[in-house]
């Protein structure tokens, strides 16, 4: 009987986790305060109108151009404005995301970690929740609408020169990359932290040359402009790794694991793979979050406390440790481990919005922005794992693009009752299309339709208080980042 590969076995199991699922609650408030309690960083609009009003007219500007599901394969448009701008994506170093799901989140835990052994970080991630300055932070937060104004204003005029000489003009995106890139080089940054919009290969964040290239798991979505397998759509985010460079690799489906593998080995590149070279040892429910052990490159990080919910959370926490690992030379360069402290105080201290976030209580209302089979499953696992809910209420508005009917299957076996609803966006599915696919679903008498949000919202807290105050309904806002973010602002947040 030949021997199996243990990588074979591990990457069979694609991303289907058995954590432990005790829970404990002492020590996790102590270890969650060693940290401080962690911010949700979604800026309101600037206070001071006439900041107000310049950030809308650029707003005004960038929502004239392509927008982001408008695509052409090319990466020349960007290319050419970095050359104007003189290269400002080569004045630092790099870490370069591409995956399914978690990429924001791993981006997330990866500028903390960084900020915690005092790197000056600029992230910049998508979709927004609320406000596009979102996207562009330094230091962990946010830049300032000002600074994202005065980004804007100057890089326009090289903006102008090339949608001049190009057969097209800069996408929405582009100019949102190209800002972020100039404001990196502008303040400076000792590291950029970047999530690709789609793809990788010809995705407008592609210009760097990430020192390591992380590839969060990967599953069908974009179908139409990525592929419609697996490994189809890893081919082109494999577009990200380049030669020389660290590929952490989280757990894949075979065939997209198999594909990563190969482009790794052509470009000469260092593979660390979830489940061989680092993992998550051990992760048990704890207050407000859960407790990890984690096995990085360099050895073990015992008692990490990390305030978000679900086994994919642990998980993305694993990829972004190595990640920081890796980005230091440990493993390769240097034996030890990373300060353990450091490692605990920076996981203690993050954030995700609009990630089975919290933002309001009897009954608790929860935000998540899963818009795909695949993140709605593990939404749907981590509610039950984290939550005590005798009824969950689901709010659902979802994008016409996605695999709605995916989506909303997922989340059946959770859903007591669904209300659908659609949000502002030009892409949002209607509300009676997508009430339509949830009757065939869930069954007529467990689907309720509200066209616009805020009655949406409004019905499914009264369908969840039915039980009375203390039983222990509840209501799960998801579908869409777009839906999400427009619930949280109608909640009181941001």
């Amino acid at each position: 009987m030949s021997e199996i590969d243990p990588f074979d076995e591990i990457i069979a199991e694609e991303t289907t986790r058995d954590p432990d699922l005790a829970a404990i609650e002492a020590g996790s408030r102590t270890l969650r305060t060693q940290g401080g309690p962690p911010q949700a960083d979604v800026p309101a609009r600037p206070e001071d109108p006439e900041v107000d009003k310049a950030l809308r007219e650029v707003e005004a500007d960038l929502a004239s151009r392509w927008g982001e599901t408008k695509l052409e394969p090319s990466v020349s448009r960007i290319a050419a404005l970095m050359d104007v701008l003189g290269e400002p994506q080569r004045s630092y170093p790099s870490i370069h995301i591409t995956g399914t799901n978690g990429k924001t989140s791993t981006a997330r835990m990866i500028e903390a970690l960084l900020g915690a052994f005092e790197l000056r970080t600029g992230r910049y991630t998508s979709p927004h929740v609320q406000s596009v300055t979102e996207r562009i932070s330094l230091d962990g937060a946010p830049i300032s609408a000002e600074r994202f104004v005065e980004t804007y204003r100057d890089i326009k005029p090289y903006i102008e020169m090339v949608d001049g000489s190009q057969e097209y003009r800069l996408s929405f995106f582009e100019v949102l990359t190209g800002m972020a890139y100039a404001a990196f080089a502008d303040a400076p940054v000792d590291v950029a932290v970047v999530e690709v919009g789609m793809g990788g290969s010809w995705d407008a964040t592609n210009v760097i040359d990430g020192d390591v290239a992380v590839v969060t798991p990967i599953d069908l979505d974009h179908t139409d402009r990525l592929g419609s397998t697996p490994g189809e759509i890893a081919g082109e985010k494999s577009g990200i790794i380049k030669q020389g460079a660290t590929v952490i690799m989280a757990q894949q489906p075979v065939d997209a694991a198999q594909v990563l593998l190969k482009k790794a080995v052509e470009a000469d590149a260092t593979v660390a793979r979830e489940g061989l070279e680092f993992g998550v040892v051990s992760r048990q429910v704890a207050v407000g979050g859960q407790l990890l052990t984690l096995r990085g490159l360099g050895g073990e990080y015992t008692d990490v406390y990390l305030p978000l919910y679900g086994a994919h959370q642990a998980h993305n926490a694993a990829v972004a440790l190595a990640a920081v690992e890796a980005f230091f030379g440990v493993g390769a360069q240097r034996a030890e481990p990373l300060d353990v402290d450091a490692v605990r105080k920076a996981f203690a201290s993050v954030a995700s919005p609009g990630r089975l976030e919290i933002v309001r209580r009897s009954p608790t209302v929860v935000l998540d922005a899963a818009h795909n089979p695949a993140g709605a499953r593990v939404t749907a696992e981590a509610v039950q794992e984290a939550f005590d809910f005798s009824r969950l209420i689901g709010v659902v508005g979802a994008s016409g693009d996605k695999n709605v009917r995916g989506l909303l299957e997922a989340f059946e076996p959770v859903f007591a009752e669904i209300v659908v609803t659609q949000n502002s966006s030009h892409r949002a599915m209607d509300a009676d299309e997508l009430a339509a696919i949830a009757v065939e679903v869930f069954g007529e008498e467990r689907v309720q339709v509200e066209p616009r949000l805020p009655d949406a919202l409004e019905a499914a807290i009264t369908l969840a208080e039915e039980e009375g105050e203390f039983a222990g309904g509840g209501v799960l806002v998801t579908g869409s980042v777009i839906t999400v973010g427009e619930a949280r602002l109608l909640l009181g947040k941001g």
